[in-house]
């Protein structure tokens, strides 16, 4: 079983985290809809989402400014883990948890994924409570620190590229990859000044995003705009290639 969730990470309640049922639409609007924004470049009823043929499906409800997946402007999408919506001047972020796990599996685990989850949601739903609603740019939601889940070890360590060898541990939840900038400096000419960016949800919710940047970023050798990240995979930046490692 999965359980989904949509996190505001720009814009109207920024931090504030949806969570989603398969046997229920989300409907998304200004004035109108289970998630109403104070956003005025959203439409009443902007967008809808639901659970459809095993994924997640959204799509535009005719709305005056549209609504983009991944930077593209589009009517109507299937998602994948990690895939960014932006209606109006908000974005969120699709974050799914996979319980594939045995429960010998779960018990081994000092934080399952479906106690990830909880600590997620509840976390950000608490410090949402009593503050004002916050607003601001891709660039600023990318510069706040969302913060480490608990127990979640991770680094990368360069294994091929002008920084072989070198290691960059996490210690904070969003970490971006970029040319001498950045968690995560790289001397790789051809990597952008801001290139992708690494968030950390949880040890099965861990999402790398391209930052519109000019090379692209590869998970695996793929090119993509936006993937999930498991132990073992490798991230590609301009000529540099990284893999991502867990520990306990």
């Amino acid at each position: 079983m999965a359980r989904a969730f949509l996190k505001i990470v720009a814009g109207a309640k920024q931090g504030l985290n949806v969570p989603l049922t398969e046997d229920a639409e989300l409907l998304i609007g200004r004035s109108k809809g289970d998630l109403i924004l104070d956003d005025t470049m959203i439409s009443g009823q902007h967008a809808k989402l639901k659970f459809k043929d095993g994924a997640w499906q959204l799509r535009d409800l005719g709305s005056t400014n549209g609504t983009m997946v991944d930077g593209r402007l589009t009517r109507e999408a299937t998602l994948r883990p990690g895939a960014e919506i932006t209606v109006g001047n908000t974005r969120l972020v699709l974050l799914i948890s996979t319980e594939e796990e045995t429960a010998a599996d779960l018990a081994e685990q000092p934080n399952p994924p479906h106690a990830e989850l909880a600590w997620l949601l509840e976390e950000e739903l608490v410090e949402l409570k009593g503050s004002p609603e916050r607003t601001g740019s891709a660039a600023d939601a990318i510069g706040q620190d969302l913060r480490l889940p608990p127990g979640l070890n991770a680094l990368v360590e360069v294994v091929a590229g002008q920084d072989t060898g070198k290691v960059f541990r996490f210690t904070r939840g969003n970490v971006v990859v970029g040319r001498k900038m950045g968690e995560i400096p790289l001397s790789d000419p051809e990597a952008s000044r801001r290139h992708a960016v690494i968030e950390l949800f949880g040890r099965e919710m861990i999402f790398l995003r391209d930052l519109g940047s000019t090379n692209g970023t590869f998970h695996n050798g793929r090119k993509v705009s936006a993937a999930r990240l498991r132990a073992g995979d490798t991230i590609g930046v301009g000529k540099t290639v990284m893999r991502l490692n867990i520990t306990l």
